[in-house]
């Protein structure tokens, strides 16, 4: 899964913490389900007053991106070529 931000290096709207007295927290995942089908998961959690008013979660489901080659590392610094299932890249536009 791949996140992106702003360009600008000083960006004063991000953030490390919610502000609970009054925002929408948001997290979206793509999860696996089989050869051709993946999961779309956008989780919103609305906070009023420093509490957790509403949870609400979508589930969609997306066309799986199939199959890539790449090489993959144990502990021990072993590789070995493997092939995993492709990742959606998640870009999201803020208003």
């Amino acid at each position: 899964m791949f996140f992106t931000s702003c360009k600008e290096k000083n960006n004063e709207d991000l953030t490390n913490e919610v502000n609970k007295q009054g925002a929408v927290e948001t997290a979206v995942t793509v999860q696996h389900l089989d050869s051709t089908n993946d999961i779309l998961l956008t989780k919103h959690i609305v906070w009023f007053k420093g509490s957790v008013i509403k949870n609400i979660e979508y589930r969609d489901t997306v066309p799986a991106l199939g199959i890539e080659n790449t090489t993959a590392e144990n502990n021990d610094g072993d590789t070995k070529k493997v092939q995993v299932k492709k990742d959606y890249e998640i870009f999201i536009t803020v208003k």
